[in-house]
């Protein structure tokens, strides 16, 4: 009988985007680190996610997914809070 170990499933999706991110954030600090510019990073990384999607989904499924994005942007999915004195 094949059990399974409960120490390899995988964890939850919201805990491997957290986990994915964390990655993402060390990088791109050791990048700025050696110099690299943020804004090159930023769009090196974009490039990659969607390479990624494409290769993943296909490219019909990756537009779409892009087309998305700007009303997500506006309505501020991705701004990161400051904490203002």
């Amino acid at each position: 009988m094949n059990q399974t170990d409960p120490s390899q499933e995988p964890a939850p999706e919201r805990e491997q985007k957290m986990v994915a991110l964390s990655y993402v954030n060390e990088a791109w600090a050791e990048a700025r680190l050696d110099g690299v510019d943020d804004d090159c990073m930023a769009m090196s990384c974009l490039f990659a996610a969607f390479a990624e999607l494409v290769t993943t989904y296909g490219e019909e499924a990756a537009a779409k997914y892009a087309d998305s994005l700007s009303k997500r942007i506006r309505n501020g999915e991705f701004t990161v809070e400051i904490a203002r004195q």
